[in-house]
């Protein structure tokens, strides 16, 4: 079974078939017949974060290239596909709609079914192409947009614990890396310059710690950066910015792992003993300090930590085609009238719980 998938949510143009082998094969260099991708970092890198408007003219430029590549790589032809997936949202709209229409053309010219797939599904299924992880487990996805505590029940059954409640953790690196010069994207830069600094210089707030449930907040933590630096004089050394950056990295990683324990709870309290792995998944899940942190807490909380390769953490379409692999093996695919969304989140329900967060 092949699968095609199509990823421009945001600021990457990726494209990618992958192929189901059976259980037997839990190994993404099995299950990833091919992947091409275009980053957008150099297009935005001025701006110092995505332009919406740069990423979707990218994604129109580059995105038949990436499907012919992807399908050549493969040795494949389009009639040789059984499903073509691609995300339907959340995401940037104009990307979304780049990439969606784009898959729907391709369908409706072959015959074949469309499934479109939820950005965050992705994420959340990108485990399973690398490792043979059963459901139920518990998800943490950090990303730029995203950054919520999700109980992952099988395909399309999501239970949302917890997410932030204005601004995402990987948000929150991006605007900090700008405010210390460090450019675009912020996350690898903080986390280079962290480890020149000490963490104990700054003390910033640390959001909703020691609260109730395992929401975020890191709206607040930014400015809290900002009058940090400002408080160095007009000119900060490159020291004070090193401080900083790895202040403001443990500060994050301390709200995470503080809220990962009230999540873990949670998630013992309803699945008990059928609980196993805590998954991450998510750019920022990159973050070395942060995933040690993790592996520590799973570690002692009696679960098996697991994360997607480096390169499967990040947007990517492979994701994209195995959530499309997934749902098209339970018989779920889509019309061609399935439309884009800016806003999908992966449990309907979640709005409606007392302290679940606000954001998609």
């Amino acid at each position: 079974m092949y699968v095609l998938g199509i990823e421009t949510s945001c600021d990457e143009t990726a494209c990618a078939v992958v192929r189901d082998d059976g259980p037997a094969a839990a190994d993404p260099a099995r299950r990833i017949v091919s992947h091409s991708l275009f980053s957008q970092l150099r297009e935005h890198a001025p701006y110092g974060g995505v332009v919406p408007e740069i990423a979707s003219r990218a994604h129109i430029e580059h995105l038949d290239g990436l499907v012919a590549e992807s399908l050549s790589a493969a040795g494949l032809k389009l009639a040789d596909l059984d499903a073509i997936a691609a995300t339907a949202g959340p995401g940037l709209i104009g990307g979304v709609m780049v990439g969606l229409t784009t898959a729907k053309t391709l369908a409706w010219a072959t015959g074949k079914p469309l499934i479109a797939v939820n950005h965050l599904e992705g994420h959340a299924l990108s485990v399973r192409l690398a490792a043979d992880v059963p459901f139920p487990y518990l998800l943490l996805l950090v990303s730029g947009g995203h950054c919520q505590f999700v109980a992952v029940e099988g395909v399309g059954r999501y239970r949302r614990l917890g997410t932030t409640i204005d601004d995402a953790a990987g948000e929150a690196f991006d605007k900090t890396a700008k405010l210390l010069g460090l450019g675009y994207p912020g996350g690898p830069a903080i986390e280079r310059l962290a480890k020149q600094g000490n963490a104990a210089r700054f003390e910033l707030p640390r959001p909703l710690w020691r609260k109730p449930g395992c929401d975020f907040s890191f709206s607040g933590l930014k400015t809290a950066v900002r009058l940090a630096l400002e408080s160095c004089g007009p000119a900060p050394s490159e020291q004070d910015r090193a401080d900083l950056a790895a202040s403001f990295q443990q500060t994050v990683m301390d709200v995470i792992l503080d809220r990962a324990r009230n999540a873990v709870a949670m998630f013992d309290g309803t699945y008990g003993a059928a609980r196993k792995h805590f998954v991450v998944a998510g750019g920022v899940a990159a973050n070395a300090a942060l995933r040690e942190g993790l592996v520590a807490l799973a570690e002692k909380s009696g679960m098996h930590f697991t994360a997607p390769p480096m390169n499967l953490c990040t947007d990517n379409g492979a994701m994209i085609a195995w959530a499309g692999l997934e749902r098209f093996r339970l018989g779920i695919t889509d019309s061609l009238e399935a439309p884009a969304r800016a806003r999908w989140p992966l449990d309907p329900q979640a709005e409606a719980r007392p302290g679940a967060g606000v954001k998609a």
